[in-house]
């Protein structure tokens, strides 16, 4: 079929569906959902047979589903209804939730429904569920929705369906800031950390510290500490720790609420500035490799030859800070009697390259970009003069732009095989990027298919990645099959140890004698200076609207085929 998503942005649900559609063999563009002209002149140029929307702000006006099947993708059970249907389901604890493709019509999820697919809720973030849980089901559910179209059949109305405790669901309004509040005298840990958890990613729990407002983001209970309820009573890393009732929550991330261009989230520490330094540090030094350690970002845990590195950042970001501890980690782990090391990145993200939120609040954002990639860059060198251990990068979780780079400096790239891949740069304002990616794509898939990636700009699968050679394997898409792929290959390595080291070693020396490894990074650090210092603004200026979340004003070339196809046109004489 011929399917233009409609999306408010091209976030994480819309690329996973992009990628898996296309490999279904449907013919795919897309049209940010930026006004109902705009959206009529795509459906004129693309003439879809099916419009299809699974993440927008705005309703579908009459003039385009009136004209066009749109399917919705609510992200809950049939009859819910709603613009905070996961936050109303985590917020209430909820044991089974859903997702529905609908169609579109005047009231706001009302249609008849086409297809749904149920899942048990886990204890995790609203980000972490959406990326996992809601998106796995969403694809499920598009798939037998667009079955059915094709084969002819009819939605069932949504009053045919009630949940599967036998209840019905009905409109449940946009949750507001009052019914996320925390009574820190009164809320109990658990039912904290289910209040930020329902509000991550979007829009955060909204509250007071040191007098000044703030939203709260990434919460993670504490078992250990105590304290006065509501207090802060540490420091770890960029997280500060506040008591509750009966125990503690470490708040990772905080928005400042006051209006100004500094409004935007960012590490809690980092966001508190001098207020946070006053306050006890805990757990800041690593303890040593050779057990099960961890640090709340970072953890390793060895298992017989093999040693597993974990490192769970806030959306995949990596900061200078917590680069040079990964830095650190890994360095401790490559002095352990092992052989193979299996960099696990986090369950939602392996790693998305430089912490661009860090980065703009520093004083120099040029400055702070410009040491946040040379940091990378080290850890990237790290990995690739390891002489001592096999590496392997284990991507559980999807990655982008230098995160995917620095995976391609490990010797073996396994990823599950629901992830989404973004080997490029150029959408942040046509930045060039390093990671030693001149070096190690080329080495990967040759020359001129390595450009045609950096050109393209658009997610890729894990099972198109093998294909092109990108990574070496992928399987899932659960944890557990891809877990058995992981340890089946580093037993491997394991096995094959001293042959594999030595080939490791001659493959390292004949390609540092064609070419150094300083010289790629130095001519893609040359580059990336002109991005960060130059007279051509458009990384900072890209930066600042991803950090702001600033609305899109078009959509891009690369996004919208049938908006390249008309730029070809040539102009009526």
């Amino acid at each position: 079929m011929r399917i233009l998503l409609l999306v408010h942005a091209f976030n994480s649900l819309s690329q996973r569906l992009y990628v898996e559609l296309a490999r279904d063999g449907h013919e795919l563009s897309v049209e940010l959902d930026i006004h109902d002209r705009v959206t009529a002149e795509a459906v004129d140029l693309f003439a879809p047979d099916v419009i299809l929307a699974p993440f927008l702000k705005r309703a579908i006006p009459a003039s385009v589903w009136g004209r066009c099947p749109c399917f919705i993708v609510h992200p809950g059970p049939p009859g819910d209804r709603g613009p905070s249907a996961l936050d109303w389901a985590i917020l209430r604890g909820v044991g089974t939730w859903g997702v529905t493709v609908l169609q579109a019509v005047a009231d706001w999820d009302a249609g008849p429904v086409w297809a749904s697919a149920s899942f048990p809720m886990r204890a995790a973030r609203k980000s972490s569920l959406y990326h996992h849980e809601v998106t796995d089901a969403a694809v499920g559910a598009v798939r037998e929705a667009l079955a059915r179209v094709a084969a002819g059949l009819d939605p069932w109305p949504v009053a045919a369906w009630g949940g599967r405790d036998g209840r019905r669901y009905g409109w449940q309004p946009l949750m507001r800031q009052a019914q996320r509040a925390i009574d820190w005298n009164r809320d109990d840990t658990a039912s904290v950390v289910r209040k930020i958890h329902a509000a991550d990613g979007l829009p955060g729990v909204e509250d007071a510290l040191f007098d000044r407002r703030f939203r709260l983001f990434d919460a993670q209970a504490e078992d250990r500490l105590t304290g006065p309820p509501g207090t802060l009573i540490a420091r770890r890393h960029g997280a500060v720790c506040r008591a509750t009732r009966d125990g503690a929550v470490w708040i990772g991330q905080l928005q400042p609420v006051d209006g100004s261009q500094r409004s935007f989230k960012r590490p809690a520490a980092l966001a508190l500035g001098s207020l946070a330094d006053a306050l006890p540090s805990f757990g800041d030094e690593p303890a040593d490799a050779g057990g099960d350690i961890g640090d709340g970002e970072i953890r390793y845990q060895e298992l017989g030859a093999v040693g597993y590195l974990h490192f769970d950042f806030y959306n995949g970001a990596l900061s200078t800070a917590q680069c040079e501890r990964l830095r650190a980690a890994f360095a401790k782990a490559r002095g352990r009697p092992t052989r193979v090391i299996v960099l696990m990145g986090g369950p939602d993200f392996w790693c998305n390259g430089m912490h661009l939120h860090c980065i703009e609040a520093a004083d120099s954002p040029a400055d702070a970009s410009w040491t946040n990639i040379n940091v990378i860059d080290d850890l990237a060198r790290d990995l690739l003069t390891t002489d001592t251990h096999l590496t392997v990068a284990a991507l559980r979780g999807s990655a982008a732009a230098g995160g995917v780079f620095l995976a391609l400096a490990a010797d073996l790239v396994l990823a599950r095989s629901a992830i989404v891949l973004n080997p490029h740069y150029r959408n942040m304002g046509n930045l060039y990027g390093s990671e030693y990616w001149t070096y190690l794509l080329p080495r990967r898939v040759g020359v001129e298919r390595a450009q045609e990636i950096m050109d393209c700009r658009l997610p890729l699968g894990a099972p198109e990645a093998r294909t092109l050679g990108l990574i070496d394997d992928c399987a899932g898409p659960d944890l557990a099959t891809f877990h058995a792929l992981v340890e089946t290959q580093a037993a491997r390595l394991a096995t094959g140890f001293p042959a594999l080291l030595a080939q490791k070693h001659a493959r390292r020396g004949r390609d540092e004698r064609l070419q150094p490894l300083n010289d790629y990074r130095q001519r893609e650090l040359e580059r990336m200076r002109m991005n960060f210092y130059g007279f051509d603004p458009s990384y900072h200026i890209a930066r600042h609207r991803f950090v702001h979340r600033t609305p899109h004003a078009w959509t891009p070339l690369h996004l919208a085929s049938h908006r390249r196809r008309k730029a070809r046109e040539p102009a009526p004489a």
